[in-house]
């Protein structure tokens, strides 16, 4: 009979071995160690990382000890810039694409939805399908030509990617070939907007640039949606699945609620019929193990004028859980009611196991732009910690009828500035105060919730509003840390917009009033109007529901010549624009986070001063390396081990700069 024998980290020893020298057999578990180690592979096969959207990946050979040491190993430079010299109706976007890393393969799509797959240790390109979306003639709304991610699907040795591309096309390829499966819709490709508009028109609206999320085998899409309409009719963005293998589509769960279902009571004079967005057009998750899928809904037309859509206007600024088999709504949770400020859902919820009060919990976290985190329990949806309604500001436009109260969590605190008062305003010297006291006296300032205002009501150009409509947090989300339970989010504390509104010509079929996006005010001297810091990274302790660090991310406008000679600290430097930048990823032994700062003058376009990528202690926040990028890195990083080595990987540029994947590694 033979007996076995575990040696250090689990190996089999055999037993004519073990009395050898212990050296001779650290020898042998270290060369076995080793050997396991150069064939590993630690996929990331998820938009953000797994459905759950995490971020996190357990790999761990980049650590605090060498990540000083990271170089670039590769670069893959998109197609678009090629085609769009050819195209000239298609200008790519922003590049903010993050590939997936599955069967030792990465799968990348481009701003013009051009899907690549790549070698994972060259970036050499093996295979390439362009969709021609751009022929559709239409630009997708809102971003123009832009895209985050795909899906991946496999069961035993039938493996696709599925794309939903800017022109309203579900696209299934065959991971081996990127060749359209046949067998899924026609020809591969399935019409996304005959169940959503039903008008050419309502077509121009509606787009897609957020990977879909596949459960089982069910494929959930959502789509993007106008956000400037001058009329009260617009499509929804009700959310679709289907089957993943024939197209065959088997649920629409109505973001508006449709006669008779639950919810319509929140839309008044049957106001449902008409009103139209309250989409999912950020990143879904989902929970395999329990059939749900986590949505979060935006705004309802129009963004900033309710006076068409009377009411709390169920499912808008929503994180519904729903059944994945079925579209069964479980539960919901609306985290602002009647909304009046572009105050989307947009980050991808994130499903992390926590311990509160000693006992487990199965939990769903949203981080908003409001600066709010809301905490719950997955499965039955009630909040962690108590979620009050309290009394806000209340609207004097005419028409209008904005909700009493608005939900606000009492754990954890909020990780952005909220709302605007003089006490708010930057202060480096006397001069500077009184430049911005000077500067905000024609404009209403206010608390969180503070409604819009008609242009030009008691002489004030409109409300500073903050968080702007670009956030707090946006899409790129938060990522969690399952051996702390800590959540990390990147935020911004700049004021980018002004809330003011604008007669509309109802005898054309306009609202009686729409917003007409004003940029928020400079600040004095170009510096912004208000204190920092002016972007965070902050840790939450998911356990506890308290803070654990924040820092200021980046150095901002220090050495700006109205302040330099004071020897100021770091002031964080915003990455939120009006188009966002990607988000955080965690590791086993580090926090990846990139900044494209946006500039200081209120208009939410990218300066070029801060671009970098880089690496936290995850305990502290201490910074521990730092890249400086020729082009802004846009897309949310994502990392993975093949051959044991591992690679970090971001989108960069875009938008008339070259667009590139850039892979970092440890020298060899």
């Amino acid at each position: 009979m033979i007996s076995n024998a575990r040696g250090c980290g689990g190996h089999f020893v055999p037993r004519r071995l073990r009395r050898a020298p212990a050296v001779v057999l650290a020898c042998i578990i270290c060369a076995t160690d080793y050997a396991e180690a150069l064939t590993s592979s630690i996929e990331w096969p998820s938009y953000a990382a797994d459905t759950k959207s995490t971020r996190y990946s357990p790999v761990s050979q980049i650590s605090v000890e060498n990540v000083r040491s990271l170089a670039i190993a590769w670069t893959w430079k998109s197609p678009d810039d090629a085609l769009a010299a050819k195209v000239t109706s298609a200008r790519p976007g922003q590049f903010k694409g993050t590939p997936l890393m599955v069967d030792d393969r990465l799968f990348m799509v481009t701003a013009l939805g051009q899907v690549a797959a790549l070698d994972p240790t060259t970036g050499k390109t093996q295979w390439l399908f362009n969709p021609k979306a751009y022929k559709s003639g239409r630009l997708p709304p809102n971003t123009g030509w832009q895209h985050r991610g795909v899906a991946y699907w496999k069961s035993g040795d039938d493996r696709r990617v599925l794309l939903a591309a800017g022109n309203g096309e579900l696209i299934e390829l065959a991971a081996e070939t990127g060749m359209p499966i046949p067998s899924f819709g026609i020809d591969g490709r399935i019409d996304l907007l005959a169940a959503l508009a039903h008008t050419k028109d309502e077509r121009r609206q509606i787009g897609f640039n957020s990977p879909p999320v596949v459960v089982g085998d069910v494929v959930v899409v959502g789509p993007t949606i106008d956000d400037d309409p001058k009329t009260p009719r617009q499509p929804a963005g009700h959310l679709q699945a289907f089957d993943v293998r024939t197209g065959k589509r088997k649920w629409v769960f109505h973001t508006v609620p449709q006669n008779h279902e639950r919810g319509v009571e929140s839309w008044q004079d049957e106001s449902w019929r008409y009103t139209g967005a309250a989409n999912v057009w950020g990143p879904f998750s989902a929970d395999p193990e329990l059939g749900i899928v986590y949505a979060e809904t935006g705004t309802s037309t129009n963004d900033y004028y309710g006076g068409h859509r009377k009411g709390d206007d169920l499912f808008a600024e929503s994180l519904l859980a729903i059944r994945s088999d079925s579209g069964k709504l479980l539960w919901y949770f609306q985290g602002v009611h009647h909304g009046l400020w572009d105050y989307d859902f947009c980050a991808a919820p994130v499903l992390i196991d926590i311990r509160v009060d000693g006992k487990p919990v199965h939990a769903v976290a949203e981080v908003s732009k409001q600066g709010f985190t809301y905490v719950f329990d997955r499965v039955s949806g009630k909040p962690i910690w108590p979620i009050e309604e309290r009394p806000v500001p209340q609207s004097a436009v005419p028409g209008e009828q904005s909700s009493p109260t608005q939900p606000f969590p009492t754990k954890p605190p909020p990780f952005a500035r909220q709302g605007i008062s003089t006490d708010d305003l930057i202060d480096f010297t006397p001069e500077l105060r009184a430049q911005a006291l000077q500067i905000v006296s024609h404009y209403k300032l206010g608390p969180l919730f503070t409604p819009p205002i008609l242009a030009g009501e008691d002489g004030k150009k409109g409300v500073i509003q903050v968080p702007s409509a670009a956030g707090g947090a946006n899409w790129a989300g938060a990522a969690a840390d399952p051996d702390s339970g800590y959540l990390y989010v990147e935020s911004a504390n700049l004021t980018l917009g002004v809330a003011v509104l604008v007669p509309g010509d109802t005898a054309k079929g306009e609202s009686r009033f729409y917003t007409s996006w004003e940029v928020a005010p400079r600040g004095p001297q170009g510096l912004p109007l208000l204190k920092p810091p002016y972007g965070t990274i902050t840790a939450i302790d998911l356990n506890t529901g308290e803070i654990a660090w924040q820092i200021a991310h980046g150095d901002g406008p220090r050495f700006h010549p109205a302040i330099a000679h004071l020897n100021l600290p770091p002031l964080g430097a915003s990455s939120h624009g009006w188009l966002s930048s990607g988000g955080p990823l965690v590791t086993k032994t580090l926090l990846f986070i990139n900044q494209a700062q946006t500039k200081n003058d209120g208009s939410g376009a990218l300066s070029d001063s801060e671009f970098y990528m880089r690496a936290f202690d995850k305990r502290t926040g201490a910074i521990v390396w730092e890249y400086k990028m020729e082009e802004p890195p846009l897309g949310s990083p994502m990392t993975y081990q093949i051959n044991g080595k591992q690679y970090l990987v971001v989108g960069v540029g875009g938008a008339g700069l070259p667009a590139k994947l850039v892979a970092f590694a440890l020298p060899d």
